[in-house]
């Protein structure tokens, strides 16, 4: 007997995840085409966030300081992969009205969906450890904090997810788009002062065969495509494209999917800039400089201004890193919200919900620190 398709399977009814910005993002019908864009505009920004966070840092610095300009074709094809995949996300969320970790739950036997949610937590943790460490780390080059009391610090951002989301959802996509744009701003002045090679820069977007045969460069090109691809935005898209109150017919699901498509693919092709912006920075400033071996932030930022000859470069490049630590661990705390909810229907009110989540991924990150 053949599988029931998924227009045969009704979605199942309960309380949706982030129940508190579920469909609250009025949608006007009559609008035209860049008034309705902009009304979807906003998911793909706190999607792409996680494509930009500390953990690609590392693996920039790596790869532009050590190979130049090579690596930017493996950036490109892996924020191609993230595109693709966030559009099924948007796809998926749309079409079911319920979200990644809700469709698990719901149609996988439960020794299927219990290792899913654990593997869905281990890898929010993992990835939530670097950019905690990341931010920790931007904030002790710029304010000297250490690294333990950074991580702290860090963590308050739970309630700052609180805050804005009583304020409604539009405000926290707000901050998250604005930090982008600081960021991307950060990079264009490091990149004006590292004057790279425009022509090497294009040509370093198309493969080489080196990327294969050579075995460092596998093994960086391997690091930033699994730095890029984060698996808790899978999640986390499903669930934060349901904040648009789209009209619940065929018709009106299939033009909340165009536009949540565009949404997300615009978001990311910035989160694409943003990353090819520090490996050509990287690229530029150290690989040129005879420095092939820079692959540490705080290494990177002790170089930055005696090779560039300006202390703002420098500064530059700890604020940029400040504000994606700050934009990930916000998008990683939602996104642990939206596992825990779907997989264990987990409900508690708000304040506790997220200080929940959010112990779930700071303790390791307390601990690895500490150690």
């Amino acid at each position: 007997m053949n599988p029931p398709s998924d227009a045969a399977v009704p979605p199942v009814a309960g309380t949706p995840s982030l129940p508190e910005v579920h469909r609250s993002v009025a949608v006007l019908n009559a609008a035209g085409f860049l008034r309705k864009l902009f009304a979807f505009m906003g998911p793909g920004y706190l999607v792409a966030v996680g494509y930009m966070d500390p953990g690609n840092w590392a693996t920039s610095l790596a790869g532009g300081s050590a190979f130049g300009y090579t690596l930017l074709a493996v950036a490109l094809t892996s924020s191609l992969m993230a595109i693709l995949l966030q559009a099924l996300c948007a796809r998926i969320g749309v079409a079911t009205g319920r979200d990644l970790a809700q469709l698990c739950r719901e149609r996988f036997p439960k020794p299927v969906a219990y290792p899913l949610w654990l593997f869905a937590e281990i890898a929010i943790c993992a990835t939530d450890l670097a950019e905690l460490i990341g931010t920790a780390i931007a904030l002790e080059l710029l304010f000297g904090i250490p690294l333990l009391y950074g991580v702290i610090l860090t963590a308050l951002d739970a309630f700052l997810i609180l805050w804005l989301q009583n304020k409604g959802v539009r405000w926290l996509e707000a901050l998250i788009f604005g930090f982008i744009v600081l960021i991307f701003g950060c990079f264009a002045v490091q990149i004006a002062l590292s004057d790279p090679e425009w022509g090497a820069v294009l040509r370093g977007y198309i493969p080489a065969a080196s990327i294969v045969k050579n075995e460092t460069q596998l093994y960086i090109a391997m690091g930033i495509l699994g730095a890029t691809v984060m698996p808790h935005n899978l999640y986390l898209h499903t669930a934060v494209v349901q904040s648009r109150a789209w009209t619940m017919d065929d018709a009106g699901k299939k033009e909340a999917i165009k536009f949540a498509t565009i949404d997300s693919t615009i978001a990311l092709s910035l989160a694409l800039l943003v990353n090819s912006a520090i490996l050509i920075t990287a690229a530029a400033t150290f690989h040129t400089s005879g420095n092939t071996e820079v692959a540490e932030i705080q290494d990177a930022y002790q170089l930055m201004a005696p090779l560039l000859g300006s202390v703002l470069a420098a500064k530059l490049f700890a604020v940029a890193l400040l504000l994606c630590g700050l934009n990930a661990t916000v998008t990683a705390t939602l996104a642990g919200q939206v596992v825990m909810e779907g997989f264990l229907r987990f409900r508690l009110p708000p304040v506790f919900r997220r200080l929940v989540t959010r112990l779930i991924a700071i303790i390791p990150a307390v601990v690895v620190t500490w150690i």
